[in-house]
């Protein structure tokens, strides 16, 4: 039934929730300073009231990874994972959650334990899915920045990923859009390898089968702050967190609505989202039908 398109409409996007990170960086040590998120699961509780009240539903609500702070083996990881998962569960049962891994999830060095534990908590560390004709697919992107501890984990996901991309083709699907945690890039496809996007000869390759294949955008986080830019048509979008700001920008969430013709997205802050909801010009595009 999801193989069809049944005209317009929309999804909400969140970012690095990272329950543990404010204090770790507040007092500078961030591999040990977070064990208090009090701040975060607020952050996380209204990013969650003000999805509830959005009205027409989201189609769902993804997260793109680093739901907590705490690195596998880290002491409050557990307590971490527990508050969020509870803060979550008031989520309208009618809108559908979707995790993505992020580097503290898993590691910086993911091992097969580390993705094992994930999946056991979280649920696949990459899948695909449908909704009205367009085809989703989540990507583990810790594979892409450091396989070096499960090579076999990483050949694995890119047999997938192509079998994917075929199926894709042969469904003829109106988009298809990819969610992953690290950033390809923030600005510029050719801009220099640092912590927040991917190494260039590997970005390069995966940003060259995303066009060959017509994938319209790439929604990651990682960042802590807004960012973006285009290769040949592909549109990467970096959203900023839910949690620690790094930047200038506001703890928010990502609203992007899906046209015959096209991906529109917006930021907002918790606070407009809360408050106002959706603009009129979304709303506009959602009420088009084909």
């Amino acid at each position: 039934d999801e193989y069809q398109w049944k005209g317009p409409f929309y999804f909400i996007q969140g970012a690095d929730p990272q329950f543990g990170l404010m204090k770790a960086w507040a007092v500078g040590d961030t591999n040990n300073g977070d064990d208090e998120w009090g701040e975060e699961i607020k952050l996380a509780e209204q990013a969650v009231q003000a999805i509830n009240k959005l009205n027409p539903k989201p189609k769902f609500f993804v997260l793109c990874g680093d739901l907590i702070h705490g690195m596998p083996g880290t002491q409050w990881r557990k307590d971490q994972e527990r508050d969020l998962k509870n803060v979550l569960k008031n989520t309208d049962q009618d809108i559908p959650l979707v995790f993505v891994s992020g580097n503290h999830d898993i590691g910086n060095t993911p091992t097969r334990e580390t993705i094992d534990n994930y999946c056991k908590n979280w649920g696949d560390d990459y899948f695909s899915f449908w909704v009205g004709g367009v085809f989703f697919l989540v990507l583990n992107s810790q594979l892409y920045f450091d396989s070096s501890k499960c090579p076999k984990l990483k050949q694995a996901q890119d047999l997938w990923l192509d079998e994917q991309l075929t199926v894709a083709e042969k469904h003829k699907c109106k988009h298809i859009i990819v969610f992953q945690h690290i950033p390809l890039f923030l600005r510029k496809p050719d801009e220099d390898h640092d912590y927040f996007n991917l190494e260039k000869s590997v970005r390069q390759e995966i940003m060259e089968k995303f066009h060959k294949t017509g994938i319209k955008a790439v929604f990651s986080g990682h960042y802590h702050r807004n960012a973006g830019g285009f290769y040949r048509g592909l549109e990467m979008v970096v959203s900023s967190a839910i949690g620690c700001q790094l930047g200038e920008d506001t703890h928010g969430l990502r609203v992007v609505v899906v046209t015959d013709e096209k991906i529109v997205h917006r930021y907002y802050s918790l606070n407009e989202l809360s408050s106002q909801g959706l603009e009129k010009e979304l709303l506009d595009m959602l009420a088009k039908q084909n």
